[in-house]
């Protein structure tokens, strides 16, 4: 049983920053990745970046590349996700969530999912 829990959401005006953290039961050696997906009312979930936990490559969406970046601490169990340059069409439940083997776009290859934290950017 893979546990995962996020934190760090907020409200925040356009522009500004946010750091949401995830916090994992295991990352394990073996080969794992764990993703951050986002979902807005009236809207399909879609993914905004991935890292694989045990050599540290990561993946961003186009709509995120160069205001947000994934990061993963080891010690802590713990993957970031940190927002910057953050725009009102950001605004949605981000989750992480984490799959053994290979990094993946599609929804359906992630078995373990958080509870989600809520970001909210006004204009």
């Amino acid at each position: 049983q893979v546990q995962l829990a996020e934190s760090g959401g907020g409200s925040v005006q356009a522009g500004g920053s946010l750091i949401l953290s995830c916090r994992v039961s295991v990352i394990t050696p073996r080969a794992a990745c764990v993703g951050w997906f986002r979902q807005a009312p009236g809207k399909m979930r879609e993914g905004v970046a991935l890292i694989r936990t045990d050599v540290g490559s990561t993946a961003v969406a186009d709509s995120a590349k160069g205001r947000f970046t994934i990061t993963q601490d080891n010690a802590k169990n713990m993957v970031s996700l940190q927002l910057t340059r953050l725009k009102p069409e950001d605004t949605a439940m981000y989750y992480c969530a984490f799959t053994e083997g290979g990094c993946y776009w599609d929804l359906s290859k992630f078995n373990y999912w958080g509870q989600g934290t809520q970001v909210t950017v006004s204009s």
